[in-house]
């Protein structure tokens, strides 16, 4: 029997029956950048007794500006095992897999065959991204996904909601155009933003791993983001599910 003493606080607001679900619970999270890592932190820190984390990159000086495991002292050093050592330091009892990898599309279908109970999307490039959606919803797994964090700076216009709802944003702008031509409408839970993104702060990239370009970032958006899907992902395993498929105002 896992020791649960540690969760004392988080069994005072949820239960012990939440907190002994979260204990037997598997939850993945694909990609450790600023929002994924925060994510990945605050599910381990709820207890969730399982989970795998997939990042193929290392740091990189621009990061420490919104990443988790960025620091001074670790460029160039991998994320994922940056973040294995963290979650491991926060619970020793945690089953964690770690997948030192970059996700593409042709390795989505493996990811998800090990069948988690959550899936956590927090990719920050259009091809892969929209590919696991599309994956996972044709494998009915549970999951929610982020939108973009880039070129915004307050955190208290995050919304959760289905993708169809969403708007002011322009990567849940492109993904629903993407699901569209599949079929898909709705069913895709995601945080967005809706304050409109700072165009004058896109940058361009080198193009590889499917990302062309991003836009600058604020230190805490990312974070708040990742703190947005833990919270959907936590609350549906423990069922106190949000209604996602709630009108949102448009301004």
């Amino acid at each position: 029997m896992k020791d649960l003493s540690w969760l004392s606080r988080t069994e005072a607001l949820t239960g012990r029956t939440a907190l002994e679900k979260l204990a037997n619970s598997h939850v993945m999270v694909l990609g450790l950048g600023g929002v994924g890592s925060f994510a990945a932190e605050f599910i381990c820190r709820a207890g969730v007794g399982k989970m795998t984390i997939i990042d193929g990159d290392t740091v990189d000086p621009s990061n420490r500006n919104r990443q988790l495991p960025a620091l001074a002292t670790n460029h160039g050093e991998p994320k994922a095992q940056i973040m294995k050592d963290r979650l491991l330091a926060i619970n020793p009892e945690l089953e964690l897999q770690v997948i030192e990898d970059f996700i593409i599309p042709e390795k989505i279908p493996t990811l998800l065959a090990s069948n988690p109970d959550y899936c956590v999307e927090a990719i920050d490039s259009i091809t892969p991204k929209l590919f696991f959606i599309r994956q996972a919803l044709e494998a009915k797994m549970p999951f929610v996904s982020s939108m973009g964090a880039g070129g915004k700076v307050d955190p208290t216009k995050i919304r959760i909601a289905d993708i169809s709802q969403s708007y002011n944003c322009k990567l849940a702008q492109h993904i629903r155009k993407k699901l569209r031509k599949h079929g898909i409408r709705d069913g895709v839970k995601v945080a967005f933003s809706t304050e409109l993104p700072n165009k004058k702060s896109l940058l361009y990239t080198d193009g590889s791993n499917y990302k062309k370009s991003a836009y600058g970032t604020m230190s805490y958006l990312p974070a708040a983001f990742g703190g947005a899907i833990a919270s959907v992902a936590i609350r549906d395993l423990i069922d106190e599910a949000v209604n996602y498929h709630q009108q949102l105002p448009h301004y």
